[in-house]
C-alpha cells in the first residue's frame, strides 16, 4: 500500500506548521509581550511610533507618560481629554504589575513600579539583554533609535522580541 503525494505533502506540511507553533511557545517564552489590541491606541500611539506593549511598563510609567503628553520625549503629542482617558485606562489596565501578565515579571526585575522608568530601553532586563549591540547599530539608517525594536525583532507586531 502507498501513501499519496498529497497525504505526504499536507502531513509534512502540518508537521512542521506545529514545530513552528511549539517553537515560538517555547522561545518566546521570555519575550512574548501581548501586542496593543486597542484600536484607539493603536491609531494614536502607531501614528508616530511603533505602539507599545502595555505590558512592558507598570501602570505608574503610563500614567506619568500619559500625564504629560505636551513633552512627549521632546514632541507634543497631546490628545483631547477623553482620547488621553481611553488611552491611559488601556494602558494601566494592562501594565506589566497589574497582574495576568506572566511575561512581564522577568522584565520588571529590579524595577520600583512607583519610580519605574518612562522608558522600556532604561528597564535594566532591557539595558542587559541589549549590551552586546554596538552603538554603531543604534545609528544604522534601518534602526536610528533604540524605541525602533521592529528593526531587529521582526515578530514585533505579533508580540514577539526574540532576535
Amino acid at each position: 500500500m502507498t501513501i499519496p503525494f498529497r497525504a505526504i505533502t499536507l502531513g509534512l506540511l502540518a508537521l512542521g506548521f506545529s514545530a513552528l507553533v511549539l517553537s515560538r511557545a517555547q522561545a518566546g517564552s521570555g519575550h512574548y509581550f501581548a501586542p496593543v489590541s486597542n484600536p484607539v491606541v493603536q491609531e494614536e500611539c502607531g501614528s508616530c511610533h511603533m505602539p507599545f506593549a502595555p505590558s512592558m511598563l507598570p501602570a505608574s510609567s503610563w500614567k506619568r507618560l500619559m500625564g504629560d503628553l505636551k513633552n512627549h520625549f521632546g514632541d507634543d503629542a497631546s490628545v483631547d481629554a477623553t482620547l488621553a482617558k481611553e488611552i491611559g485606562d488601556y494602558l494601566a489596565a494592562n501594565a506589566a504589575d497589574t497582574g495576568g501578565k506572566p511575561y512581564s515579571g522577568k522584565l520588571m526585575r529590579g524595577v520600583s513600579a512607583t519610580a519605574a522608568p518612562l522608558r522600556i530601553t532604561e528597564l535594566p532586563k532591557w539595558v542587559s539583554a541589549h549590551r552586546k549591540v554596538p552603538g554603531w547599530e543604534w545609528q544604522h539608517k534601518d534602526v536610528r533609535t533604540k524605541a525602533n525594536c521592529a528593526a531587529c525583532h521582526a515578530s514585533t507586531e505579533l508580540g514577539y522580541y526574540d532576535e
